[in-house]
């Protein structure tokens, strides 16, 4: 029987920190509610409720309270009637920038090759 390669301890503490990213990035949108977050800087729930085409709010909500619970977003709550609530991304979201960034990039070359991205010459 052949030996397998993944029975290596060093193979397996190597899968450490991309298991730990799979486990914070993995929820179906929240690839895309951090990139919304990253473009418009801030955003209320509403906006990314219409910008995510498809998703429940229940699903909205725990995917933002996940992401702020792992340190990626954080929450600001405005004590007016009716209640304002804002997103933006915190220093260890911003850090990911790079990485969303190249991910839109790859995927406009290999995935999309004919799509003309509208922000692509946008000022940030």
């Amino acid at each position: 029987m052949a030996k397998n390669k993944f029975h290596d301890k060093d193979v397996i503490a190597r899968c450490v920190p991309m298991s730990r990213l799979q486990s914070i990035i993995g929820g179906k949108w929240k690839i895309l509610i951090l990139w919304y977050i990253s473009f418009y800087k801030v955003q209320r729930f509403g906006e990314l409720l219409r910008r995510l085409d498809g998703i429940t709010q229940s699903t909205l909500t725990k995917q933002l309270r996940e992401l702020e619970d792992d340190g990626f977003l954080h929450r600001e709550i405005y004590k007016e009637i009716p209640p304002k609530v804002e997103y933006s991304l915190t220093k260890l979201g911003e850090s990911f920038l790079p990485v969303l960034q190249t991910m839109m990039a790859w995927s406009e070359t290999h995935l999309c090759p004919d799509y003309e991205n509208p922000y692509k010459h946008v000022q940030k």
